[in-house]
């Protein structure tokens, strides 16, 4: 089993011992499709700043935003940025069904 990206095959070479170790019953993959399939498990709560991790930490104990405010001391308007701000990097979109607040604890939840 293999695949190839035929762009990036550089060489007679590089193809023919490719084929010879399929034939030998191994498998063969492009470094590119590998990088993009582990690319596509990306964790979206890597993308959140250490602020916002705070944030949602204190969401996920349940505080408010006016008691995460002064937890942090930050003021409302700082923390309300901050959840949706990951809000946006956790793709929660405001649908009117689901409660994001909810949705982003549980992403936090489950890492």
């Amino acid at each position: 089993m293999g695949y190839l990206l035929k762009d990036r095959v550089a060489s007679l070479d590089d193809l023919t011992d490719a084929v010879d170790r399929i034939a030998a019953g191994g498998t063969v993959l492009d470094p590119e499709v590998v990088a993009q399939l582990i690319g596509r498990r990306h964790d979206p709560l890597a993308s959140l700043t250490p602020r916002e991790r705070e944030v949602l930490q204190l969401m996920a104990e349940g505080r408010s935003n006016a008691a995460i405010a002064q937890q942090l001391f930050i003021g409302v308007g700082a923390v309300e940025k901050n959840v949706t701000a990951i809000f946006g990097k956790l793709g929660l979109e405001d649908s009117g069904s689901d409660h994001r607040r909810v949705l982003a604890v549980v992403a936090w939840l489950q890492r």
